[in-house]
């Protein structure tokens, strides 16, 4: 029985076509005029899945929009490894998606298959402690006797599936530690399980009891019970957002930075640096999907009410990458867990895990913390991690090297829980609109692609008025 993201789900229960779609859109006439200008009805700023997304969406009711992106591509964390050796592919960030109207119709409008998520199959997980890269002897999961306990819970609180549209007051359980919140409703048998799930939100047992509901929601457990989460056919989640960019062509500025935003009653003025030069969009609404920490809106004309909002916000960390392994077992995930840890919860800054990729010689390598870390100590730190395994003489590993490595920073943007009782997410959901300006990503919900698509779509009408 395993505890890593993809077996906590077992367990739990033409690009052609697009480019010429891209000629015929609303966006495409209105193309940038000479001196780098660009006049547009909406910029978004961010282009992950909430922000492609949005772009697509507003096209559909007939919006022109251009998307600034500072990353090479769109997607965000949805990311797919294209190995070059077996011409496989693995994804290394967004796995998996609820079988939803809306996700249907999003991914089969760009002619990307889904079918049921059915697990990996045949894999077995073997329990490691990666800071001695010993086995821990005896180790095994507890069976999830309290799972039914956690449904009911979730039940309880049906709007936390929707948004942070929380009841005022806020129910005082909901911003106990979760550790806590696990120890009085009697979760502790989950609680491998549902760290195993809920990847990048730090200590577990020390934040607010909301977030890990929030995560390992309502959405979820329903989806895994009825066996109804889907996944990409031909196991590329990039493929949508490569679609995605062929559709809004030259209306998404990738490699591209804002330097300057001003909002005024005449409209919107963004400053954008682009690798083709400097670009000035002019346009009459904002829609920001990038995490909205202050930093993010450094050049933006921010009034105090904002600032003082986007200023309450602090974040946890996780990388992903995928490793070429010699010597691993065919089959075998490793699942990081604490040999004297409470719960037996692997300790952070730490592996989550090595996890079978179904791509010969290919293992995910999933790692969290719960403070800052540069990338490259954390690269070295998966490199000692693995290499241990060797030298403590549990697997015969040799790495060969990281195949791709990235940074999911920031993560899951959280509040203190004396900020959520004085009605912080009201504060936030009240922002939308303010100074032509919308928001929308995981920050106002979670990190489900499905669940901010539906957000997105709920919130389109107001910004399409």
């Amino acid at each position: 029985m395993g505890v890593t993201r993809k077996d906590a789900l077992r367990i739990l229960g033409g690009t052609g076509v697009a480019a010429a779609a891209a000629a015929l859109a609303p966006g495409a006439a209105a193309s940038a005029s000479g001196g780098g200008v660009i006049r547009r009805d909406v910029c978004v700023i961010g282009g992950g899945a909430t922000g492609t997304y949005a772009a697509v969406r507003l096209r559909d009711l007939g919006h022109s929009v251009a998307v600034v992106e500072r990353a090479g591509r769109l997607g965000g964390h949805t990311e797919t490894f294209h190995d070059p050796v077996s011409g496989g592919s693995t994804d290394i960030g967004v796995l998996i998606y609820h079988d939803m109207p809306l996700v249907r119709d999003f991914f089969g409008r760009f002619d990307v298959p889904l079918v049921r998520y059915t697990g990996q199959g045949g894999t077995t997980n073997h329990y490691v402690d990666f800071r001695t890269g010993k086995v821990v002897p005896g180790y095994t999961p507890p069976a999830p006797a309290a799972l039914p306990a956690y449904l009911a819970l979730l039940q309880r609180y049906p709007y936390l599936d929707q948004g942070f549209e929380l009841p005022d007051p806020v129910p005082a359980e909901l911003l106990l530690p979760f550790g806590e919140f696990a120890r009085r409703h009697q979760l502790e048998s989950i609680l491998q399980l549902l760290f195993g799930y809920a990847q990048g939100l730090g200590d577990i047992l020390q934040i607010p009891a909301i977030y890990m509901l929030k995560n390992v929601s309502l959405s979820v457990l329903s989806s895994v019970l009825s066996g109804s989460l889907l996944i990409t056919e031909r196991r590329d989640n990039s493929e949508l957002y490569e679609k995605a960019t062929a559709y809004l062509g030259a209306d998404a500025l990738l490699g591209a930075h804002v330097t300057q935003v001003h909002r005024g009653p005449r409209g919107i003025q963004v400053r954008v640096a682009t690798p083709q030069g400097p670009r000035v969009i002019h346009c009459r609404k904002l829609v920001v999907t990038a995490p909205p920490l202050l930093s993010t809106f450094d050049g933006f004309d921010l009034d105090g009410t904002e600032r003082a909002v986007f200023g309450r916000f602090h974040h946890h960390w996780y990388w992903t990458a995928v490793a070429r392994l010699a010597g691993m077992p065919t089959g075998v995930s490793l699942v990081n867990v604490g040999a004297d840890t409470p719960y037996n919860l692997a300790p952070l800054p730490g592996f989550y895990g090595l996890t079978v990729t179904g791509v010969p010689d290919l293992w995910g390598v999933k790692y969290g913390s719960t403070g800052p870390l540069s990338d490259s100590a954390v690269r070295a730190a998966v490199v000692a991690d693995i290499r241990r395994l060797r030298t403590a003489g549990s697997y015969p590993v040799e790495l060969a090297g990281l195949e791709i490595f990235k940074a999911h920073n920031p993560f899951e943007l959280v509040v203190r829980p004396g900020d959520i009782a004085g009605g912080f997410y009201r504060r936030l959901y009240g922002l939308q609109g303010r100074n032509h300006t919308f928001y929308t990503g995981a920050a106002f919900h979670t990190h489900d692609s499905s669940l901010l698509w539906r957000f997105t779509e709920e919130l389109l009408p107001r910004i399409a008025a």
